[in-house]
């Protein structure tokens, strides 16, 4: 075996180098210094973050027989988790230095870039055998985060809920699998889709509804959404923050690579009419239920299931558009959502309030906090001139770049779900600055690194609805892309 092959793995092998920098200093450092732990870590992940937007680590390689492929488009996915992972790790420092979590401090800060390690797999994948360990890798750890609070009842019933629906969800990708295997031979994504092309039968179509069942349930799409609720209210708030952006970013890129890669051959007669019924289903059932919704962390839940709808449209797109238009999607999204559960586990940890009505007045107590929350809130709804107007511009602008009748009606639909996510999320706001009842949050002030999130984040989302050039980079890093656009057929 070549051991310089690994050298292509430029990335995970720097997010390995954290790790067991991280677990070495949590072991071997004095107890009077593992308080500044988070703040190793959040240097280290940021040193990481700024190498990989180097030149010298975006070049195209395949390693490990073409089970690992390396692109500057992929090189970008992973720079962009990486973003949202330091926001992460900077509004969880409080709560990670908090008295309840002194002793669990360190797994939390290993379990999470474990997990991140995983995405890295799963996005680099080309072969199904690395994909599942990429995907089990990011799976597994992220149900002892969710369980972390050892001391709330809600807490274990979220990590029992998780990792039954990951173990069910595993199950029925991998029964997926076995079909793909039995039709092809292989399990390599070049392989698959030449053996299958031109091919299609009923046990194809079944093995494909299995697969994207199996994906499903980590992107939280209708009809598999039903864990994501319960998951978020019962975590902790940063545990929550990190499956609501990071994890959903990187399964969306990595459900993009192997619908095209994989079953591209089978776009207009399977696949595409598959993903219109569940992006409607899941962009209409999750704005309708986050109307309903009084717990801040289960509304941002169902917002959440209503935006991977709308992530999933440039999946339909099927173009270099529609690429560059998801990737800029999850980085407005990342920088928007992450603005949003700042502020909430800012009040969380100074008053343990999540309730939406708790929020009533809050303007008059905390400003600065309600300025933030407002703009996360404009943001997701698709406000100009913030960035979330021009993420869902884009995205739409990609879909319908398509061309078909269908993708017009689909995109139709889309918008008219947006003027219903307009109702809700201007609820928070209208709770926040215009309802005429006594606050009962009183003034506090947050810690540095609560305030530093809200920062980065506010700044993002003022900074990508006024500057284009990162679409435009993204878009060209897509139409650069020939191992990503090789197996489209439209």
């Amino acid at each position: 075996m070549d051991y310089s092959q690994f050298l292509a793995m430029k990335q995970e092998i720097a997010l390995l180098i954290v790790f067991l920098l991280v677990f070495l200093y949590d072991t071997f450092m004095p107890k009077g210094s593992q308080k500044t732990l988070p703040w190793f870590t959040v240097i280290m992940m940021a040193a990481v973050t700024v190498a990989g937007f180097f030149p010298w680590g975006q070049q195209s390689i395949t390693a490990f027989a073409g089970m690992y492929e390396t692109t500057p488009i992929i090189v970008a996915i992973k720079n962009i988790l990486n973003v949202g992972m330091i926001i992460v790790l900077i509004q969880s420092i409080k709560w990670a230095n908090s008295t309840d979590m002194i002793m669990r401090r360190g797994e939390f800060y290993e379990l999470i870039l474990v997990t991140l390690f995983g995405m890295y797999l799963m996005i680099s994948a080309r072969h199904f055998l690395l994909f599942v360990i990429g995907l089990e890798c990011a799976s597994l750890p992220l149900a002892a985060m969710v369980a972390l609070d050892k001391n709330r009842y809600e807490s274990h019933e979220a990590a029992v809920k998780y990792i039954l629906t990951a173990v069910f969800s595993s199950a029925i990708f991998m029964m997926g699998l076995s079909f793909v295997y039995a039709l092809s031979g292989s399990l390599y994504f070049q392989d698959i889709y030449f053996a299958l092309t031109n091919k299609l039968s009923v046990m194809l179509v079944v093995a494909l509804a299995f697969v994207i069942s199996g994906v499903g349930f980590k992107l939280s799409i209708v009809p598999f959404h039903l864990w994501t609720a319960d998951v978020y209210q019962g975590a902790p708030t940063s545990v929550t923050s990190y499956l609501s952006v990071i994890s959903k970013g990187a399964t969306a890129f990595a459900f993009l690579v192997i619908l095209t890669q994989v079953f591209g051959s089978f776009y207009s007669k399977a696949w595409e009419w598959m993903l219109y019924a569940l992006i409607i289903l899941t962009i209409t059932i999750g704005n309708l239920f986050a109307i309903r919704q009084r717990n801040m962390k289960r509304f941002l839940a169902f917002s959440s299931i209503s935006q991977a709808g709308y992530i999933m449209l440039g999946v339909i797109a099927f173009n270099a558009m529609g690429l560059a238009a998801m990737m800029y999607y999850i980085l407005v999204y990342i920088f928007s959502n992450l603005a949003a559960f700042g502020v909430i586990g800012a009040i969380e940890n100074a008053t343990g309030k999540v309730s939406m009505d708790d929020y009533k007045g809050l303007y008059k107590t905390n400003p600065r906090l309600s300025v933030a929350m407002m703009l996360a809130m404009f943001s997701l709804a698709g406000i100009p001139p913030f960035a979330g107007f021009f993420s869902k511009f884009f995205i739409f602008t990609g879909a319908i770049n398509q061309g078909s009748v269908a993708i017009y009606v689909l995109v139709l639909i889309a918008l008219i779900n947006t003027i219903i996510s307009l109702y809700y999320y201007l609820l928070v706001v209208k709770a926040m600055f215009i309802s005429e009842d006594e606050c009962v949050i009183p003034n506090f002030k947050s810690a540095f690194s609560e305030r530093l999130g809200l920062w980065i984040t506010v700044a993002g989302i003022l900074f990508l609805g006024i500057v284009s050039c990162f679409y435009s980079s993204l878009l060209n890093l897509s139409e650069e892309a020939p191992q990503m656009l090789m197996y489209f057929v439209g």
